[in-house]
């Protein structure tokens, strides 16, 4: 198939077919085939849905993805890059979350308020990217004009009884020159012009007048929060409480890009743009919840079961299909994709209720990563740990060498660790390579330009921890 891309550079959608998104996926994550198949196969069937006929379209639910495998192999970050990659808006919450709310998750219908405005953010920045250059010269000659205003003319003084009273008018100030006045003005803008766009003026200050984002405060008499009642109260008192501007003193860059924003927001239509975001997070929502084997207790009579089973319940209608007002309008659920996931140590997924494990269709484990998985962890993906950590020091010069050994005795011991101690996957990397790289980080102005990480090097640093079982418990 031929690959056709976005005007952003990313893939379009009829170039994502399922064996190219698993090979994008690859390139951040390692292993998990199971896991990738299956969200590329959902985020495929996304596109055949769109070709079909309106009447059919409606009637084809997305088949929502229950994830199975212990912390740190790659749960979150299947479904983060899925969405990146086909540019959906994107949402993560923790399903314990709602089990805090109250004695059922009453608060869940926020997962959705979340994605929405995720979605109509994401437009809104599209938008503005294409009107960019429209918006900076309009800021740019605004600017100008507050760098060199025109001249004031003071009208001569009206007394309001002569006015009443058919009287007359105080004299007005004798009328310049035609054109002389203008023809200045032009020229010693041009000449500001010209050094504004030489950057001569970059450490200048200018004073302009900004509007204020803060909302006004405004008491709700209520149980529920200005979010859970879906009301956005600018829009609502907007011609009451008009937006409140304010002078601010800022560099001549800083006064560009404020007076730039605002020129951009007067140039998109906010109705538009909340019209597609909706659209988008009802046709092409991800929302990702994390833990759901934390809320899989079944009817225990009493105590934390309830209220674990009580936040399914609540959960349900939100991905069986539902209308949840937002404040930029009702939403469907019907059509989001929801990718649940958990560890289920404890629990299983069938502890979940009946309900709820028949919306979630499609189950994929997830399987523990190997030592192997650690040394490819380390090396191959295009943001692999070992590449950040030689950027960021080379940065400052310091020249970090990762040679195969050293990569292997780390991921050796973050696996060594994991078996011993608490299995946090592929997060116990992180804390490994940071403490193999703290010296050479804390010193790195004053460190020789050359630095190798090999095996020696990384049991050297390491040696003091790994003797004592219980410090690496606490520090590794």
């Amino acid at each position: 198939m031929e690959t056709r891309t976005r005007p952003d550079g990313a893939l379009s959608i009829e170039a994502l077919t399922p064996r190219r998104i698993v090979e994008e996926l690859d390139k951040y994550i390692v292993g998990q085939a199971a896991a990738k198949r299956a969200v590329a196969i959902a985020l495929r069937n996304r596109y055949r849905r769109s070709r079909l006929d309106p009447a059919l379209r409606d009637e084809v639910i997305p088949k929502n993805i229950l994830m199975i495998g212990p912390t740190g192999v790659g749960k979150t970050e299947i479904a983060r890059r899925l969405a990146r990659l086909a540019a959906a808006p994107f949402v993560k919450v923790e399903a314990t979350k709602f089990t805090e709310v109250g004695y059922v998750g009453r608060d869940v219908d926020a997962m959705v308020r979340e994605l929405v405005e995720t979605s109509v953010q994401m437009v809104k920045a599209e938008r503005i990217s294409t009107v960019e250059a429209r918006a900076a010269a309009a800021a740019r000659e605004r600017l100008v004009e507050i760098l060199v205003p025109a001249p004031r003319r003071e009208p001569g003084f009206t007394n309001p009884l002569e006015v009443l009273f058919g009287g007359g008018r105080a004299p007005a100030p004798p009328p310049e020159a035609p054109g002389a006045g203008a023809d200045d003005l032009r020229e010693r803008r041009a000449a500001v012009r010209d050094r504004l766009d030489r950057g001569e003026l970059d450490r200048e200050t200018v004073e302009i007048e900004v509007e204020e984002t803060a909302t006004p405060m405004i008491e709700v008499f209520s149980g529920q929060g200005v979010e859970e009642m879906g009301v956005n109260l600018q829009d609502l008192f907007g011609s009451i409480l008009p937006r409140r501007r304010r002078r601010r003193r800022m560099t001549v860059p800083e006064a560009l890009r404020a007076l730039t924003q605002e020129e951009a927001q007067k140039l998109i239509d906010m109705d538009e743009v909340v019209r597609e975001g909706v659209r988008r997070a009802e046709q092409n929502g991800i929302v990702f919840i994390d833990e759901l084997d934390k809320i899989a207790g079944r009817e225990g009579g009493a105590g934390p079961d309830v209220s674990r089973e009580g936040v399914q319940r609540d959960i349900l209608p939100i991905i069986e299909g539902s209308t949840v007002t937002t404040k930029h309008g009702p939403v469907r659920t019907d059509h989001i994709l929801f990718i649940a996931a958990g560890a289920f140590h404890v629990s299983k997924p069938s502890d979940l209720i009946p309900e709820l494990q028949g919306r979630l269709p499609i189950r994929v484990e997830l399987a523990p990563l190997t030592e192997e998985d650690f040394v490819r962890i380390l090396v191959e993906p295009h943001n692999a740990l070992t590449r950040q950590y030689t950027a960021l020091l080379a940065s400052e010069g310091v020249t970090v060498e990762f040679p195969p050994d050293g990569v292997r005795e780390m991921a050796r011991i973050a696996h060594l660790v994991n078996a011993e101690t608490e299995d946090i996957g592929a997060r116990r990397l992180h804390t490994i390579l940071e403490k193999v790289t703290e010296e050479i980080s804390f010193a790195a102005p004053e460190m020789p330009a050359h630095v190798v990480i090999d095996a020696a090097y990384v049991r050297e640093r390491l040696a003091g921890i790994l003797a004592n079982r219980d410090l690496s418990r606490y520090i590794l």
